[in-house]
């Protein structure tokens, strides 16, 4: 052994030493408070503790009219005064009404001045200078908050636009306007506020049920142990349990759509179509319609005839591969170690993950306050310059252009650092990419390492090493990280291309002519299968690193043409047992979702007490489908590992050996059976 593509090697350390340093310089320059708080006028956080505006957690906007988009009012950038204040207005008011009638309402004063400049406290001064000075807001319209910020409270009364049961209201500068002229202001503001009502109960569904979840996800993991333990002593059995398992799940999911369709048969408003009904955030609306279940029904056939049809015509190769199975379950009994593997390449992912985020919130939060002169534009020629908010007072900008204010408009800056910070997230992207993709390829070639010394082993177990996952591991580390970080490269520039087009799709899409599309559709399929492919040659190549610890491209290329001299084996192998290890993924999934279904839907009698009331069952119920299959598919992984390595050291073997007494196969006579090869003579002992 000796170290590979040690100029990779040395790229990589280099990059992680600079990444790290990006984190440290975003970690400097970031304030995530600037995402958790709004920001008012002042530059100052609402809600902050330990601040005057500690139990102010909501910003209040003086001129709503002024703001084009809801975009624009989260992104902090309306031309109008913006406060923190302890809750949003619930009355429509006007300051020319408010100031009318202090002397013999105080109560209304009281009530207006809170959403006033702090401190003011003059309904004497003129409303004109008032209204210039922007001490105080023309009108208060009732609202309710959002993102932490007030908009208008918006609801529909017989299909007309309506601001507390109200169609009209006084803009406080003598005019009587329309709700309908604060629609451009708060356009879509309805359709966020649902959407935001359906994730407060799918955080209340999980706040509930998060302990029943993570039991649900300890059983799918226990099952898929199990399943791989069992594996070692009867794998024909259990992957012929697989397949009729899933064929029976899905039968029953047929049956119950027939059910539920059958059951809903003269229920009033049932026949109505998902058309009819529109788009509804209570989604259980669905589940009253017959409609719903007769697609669900339909869709379970089609996906049950296509399993069946497989099963049909694939069966002589279906038995081929459970053979390999068994192999490499015999594998796999004698390094039962490499069944939790899947956790360490689950932790540095995890790690990369949680790196690669705080760095981003951390960068994107790294802007410096900008000020800009708030004016009557046409009036002003200063309207929307820079300014600093502590010389303001001192310069003629305000007997230029009497009421203009220095405010706080975005976070930004124009030092060199805040210029690039659209490179950096890129290279934190970049990075990050790079990162997860050589922590999957650690696990890949130190699982290779360790199934490769069971096969090349003479006398097996006796010639295994003693720690053959951990010296896999060692070896991997040691001598192959720049292979390894080589690999991952050219896989992680593939997938930024990927990232990059679909943000231009994103940003150009409405914009884009027919050959643009087409254009955009063909790149993204092209490097798509460019990323399968490589995925599949980096696999074999690790492999190959693993058993002779040659560099990547060495290694890459003897694997490809092994395996196209071996292609139609490669085809039985790659897609059959692929289909069968998806198989048991769906079985563990399929049966702990079945599971959670009758528990959640309070089925089960024993535990009709203990299951939880919930607003949308299928939240916890999808959460434990999803996360029983990535849980199954951590653990099988395992085994397809194990089963292209044993296959790539059988055909290396093949070529090499030719079962002779001075060349004997390394594999074993079961082996050399499954696949079809005369055995010539035996193995030496």
């Amino acid at each position: 052994r000796h170290c590979t593509d040690i100029i990779c090697c040395v790229i990589f350390i280099v990059v992680i030493l600079g990444y790290i340093a990006l984190g440290i310089v975003a970690w400097v320059h970031g304030d995530p408070r600037k995402v958790i708080y709004p920001t008012d006028s002042y530059g100052q956080f609402c809600g902050q503790k330990d601040t005057l505006n500690e139990n102010k957690t909501i910003l209040f906007y003086f001129n709503i009219l002024k703001c084009a988009s809801p975009v624009v009012l989260i992104n902090l950038q309306c031309p109008t005064t913006q406060l923190c204040v302890s809750k949003c207005p619930d009355r429509f008011a006007t300051y020319i009404d408010v100031q009318a009638s202090y002397r013999y309402k105080p109560d209304q004063w009281n009530y207006y001045k809170q959403f006033c400049k702090p401190g003011f406290n003059n309904p004497r001064k003129s409303v004109a200078q008032v209204l210039r000075d922007e001490d105080c807001p023309s009108m208060i319209i009732p609202s309710r908050p959002f993102l932490k910020r007030c908009f208008p409270d918006f609801s529909t009364k017989n299909g007309v636009l309506t601001v507390a049961n109200q169609t009209t209201f006084k803009d406080g500068r003598g005019k009587t306007r329309n709700v309908t002229d604060l629609r451009e202001a708060a356009n879509g503001i309805n359709n966020v506020l649902d959407a935001r009502s359906v994730g407060m109960k799918i955080f209340e569904d999980y706040a509930i049920s998060w302990y029943w979840i993570l039991i649900g996800l300890f059983i799918a993991m226990i099952v898929s142990l199990l399943f791989l333990v069992l594996l070692r002593f009867m794998a024909g059995v259990l992957f012929w349990i697989f397949i009729f398992g899933v064929i029976g799940i899905i039968g029953y999911g047929i049956w119950h759509c027939y059910w539920e369709y059958d059951h809903l048969k003269g229920i009033p408003g049932s026949d109505l179509t998902v058309y009819d009904i529109g788009f509804q955030t209570d989604f259980r609306v669905y589940l009253q319609l017959r409609q719903t279940w007769l697609a669900f029904m339909i869709l379970l056939c089609v996906v049950e005839v296509i399993i069946i049809l497989m099963l049909i015509f694939l069966r002589n190769r279906i038995r081929i591969a459970i053979a390999l199975l068994k192999e490499g379950s015999r594998a796999i009994g004698y390094i039962m170690s490499t069944l939790f593997y899947p956790i360490v390449t689950f932790t540095l992912i995890a790690i990369c993950i949680s790196y690669w985020a705080v760095t981003a919130v951390f960068l994107a939060t790294s802007g410096e306050p900008v000020y800009k002169i708030m004016a009557n534009q046409t009036l002003c020629k200063y309207a929307n310059l820079t300014c600093d908010p502590e010389t303001f007072n001192t310069t003629n900008v305000t007997k230029v252009c009497p009421g203009a204010q220095c405010t706080f408009a975005f976070y930004g800056g124009e030092s060199l650092y805040h210029k690039y910070i659209f490179i950096f997230q890129l290279a934190n992207a970049f990075v990050f990419l790079w990162l997860v993709n050589f922590a999957i390829a650690l696990g890949q070639c130190t699982l290779a390492g360790a199934f490769a010394s069971y096969y090349w082993a003479s006398r097996k177990p006796a010639d295994i090493p003693l720690w053959p996952l951990f010296s896999s591991f060692g070896r991997a580390i040691r001598y192959h990280t720049g292979s390894l970080a080589f690999g991952a490269l050219i896989l992680a520039i593939v997938q930024l291309i990927r990232v990059i087009l679909e943000y231009l799709d994103h940003k150009l899409k409405g914009t884009q002519n027919a050959f643009t599309r087409f254009l955009l559709c063909c790149l993204k399929c092209c490097f798509w299968c460019l990323e399968k492919f490589l995925k599949f040659i980096n696999r074999n190549a690790y492999i190959m690193i693993a058993i002779y610890g040659k560099n990547f491209c060495t290694s890459a290329k003897e694997a490809f043409f092994l395996l196209m001299r071996n292609v139609v084996r490669v085809a039985v192998l790659d897609k059959v047992t692929d289909f069968l290890l998806f198989l048991g993924k769906i079985l563990v999934a399929g049966g702990v979702g079945v599971l959670a279904f009758f528990f959640f839907t309070q089925r089960i009698p024993v535990f009709a007490q203990e299951a939880p009331t919930l607003n949308y069952y299928w939240v916890p119920l999808l959460t434990v489908i999803i996360g029983s299959y990535l849980v199954a598919h951590g653990f099988f992984s395992v085994y397809a590992m194990c089963v292209d390595t044993l296959f790539l050291c059988f055909c290396e073997d093949l070529e090499r050996n030719d079962g002779s007494t001075a060349k004997p196969y390394f594999m074993s006579a079961s082996l050399h059976r499954i696949l079809g090869k005369k055995e010539l003579s035996p193995k030496k002992a």
